[in-house]
């Protein structure tokens, strides 16, 4: 069996804070193998980013404290990794692809050298062959004009084209996994649909594990060969991307799909999911999901365990068998 690119079992972390500590992960258990597109779906502020930030180490140190579990990154423990290693395996081996481009480009650099250093600090290449590589990437994200876009400064180009830039950055020294965070939400939809197919065309072609973070379900549906669910900090359901869609066994999840814009267009009613999200400093017994939860009866007071109603799905709920036709 081919082992993950990155494991993460039983995780649980906390924020300190002056009215007590964040529990932002219970037990949070993901892997993601060679080749993989894995989807990481639910609402803002449910972990999905700390997740992943946590496992390649770019949580500031000293401001959350692991409390159990493991994290494993191509088989190394990076809480024990020393920085240089760290370093050496950013970008040469795990790449981000962040949400807002102007955050994470240096606006005082020209796009060009932004993307030739990350190639000459990873890849044993002169500047003249770095710009060249640089330039093929930037023609593989549908760049008309690569050497404009190599000349200009970021803010001198649209949003959609500085995602671009950013995705043909983590592309350039071909790691083995892209972790995406939400990098399609502040775009429009048809922009978004090419930045999804670019991620999805250049994945494929170079056999690229990614790491797909959204709060949107209609754009993990469209990209992902797998799909976790997280509420409040916790995985609530786990599977094959079609048996999620055709049958979702948690009602956080059906609840998501009932939020689906889509449904508009076949005149059915948009819902919304009533209540909020609970405290994590004192955040209820049981099912987290249950002071929302329209089927929430009194076994649900209890932490519900993983349930395996198919082959390679999971799901933390006690009543899947009911609410499940």
């Amino acid at each position: 069996m081919t082992e993950p690119l990155l494991d993460i079992a039983g995780l649980s972390l906390e924020f300190p804070t002056f009215r007590g500590p964040v529990q932002a992960l219970t037990d949070v258990s993901l892997s993601v193998g060679p080749g993989e597109i894995a989807g990481l779906v639910g609402e803002s502020g449910c972990g999905k980013s700390v997740t992943t930030m946590v496992a390649t180490r770019l949580l500031p140190e000293g401001r959350y404290r692991i409390t159990s579990g493991r994290i494993r990154l191509f088989g190394r423990d990076p809480m024990t990794m020393s920085e240089g290693d760290l370093q050496e395996m950013r970008g040469s081996q795990v790449s981000t692809i962040f949400q807002e481009p102007m955050n994470a480009l240096n606006p005082t650099l020209r796009v060009g050298r932004q993307i030739t250093e990350v190639i000459l600090r990873h890849q044993r290449m002169s500047k003249t062959q770095a710009a060249a590589r640089a330039r093929e990437l930037l023609a593989d994200m549908q760049i008309a004009d690569p050497d404009g876009v190599m000349r200009a400064y970021p803010f001198e180009l649209s949003g959609g084209m500085r995602q671009r830039v950013l995705i043909a950055m983590a592309f350039s020294c071909n790691p083995k996994l892209i972790i995406a965070d939400e990098p399609t939400t502040a775009l429009d939809v048809t922009v978004q649909a090419l930045i999804l197919q670019l991620i999805r065309g250049r994945a494929r072609k170079t056999g690229t594990a990614v790491i797909f973070i959204s709060h949107d379900m209609a754009v993990i549906s469209q990209l992902c060969d797998r799909i976790t669910v997280m509420y409040a900090g916790r995985v609530v359901e786990r599977g094959a991307t079609a048996d999620v869609l055709r049958h979702p066994q948690h009602p956080y999840t059906r609840a998501l799909l009932r939020c689906l814009p889509e449904r508009a267009a076949h005149k059915e009613p948009l819902e919304a999911i009533p209540g909020t999200v609970p405290s994590l400093i004192e955040p209820p017994a049981g099912c987290l999901f249950r002071p929302r939860c329209p089927e929430a009866v009194e076994a649900c007071g209890a932490t519900p365990p993983f349930f395996t109603p198919a082959p390679r799905h999971d799901v933390a709920c006690w009543r899947r068998r009911e609410l499940v036709p």
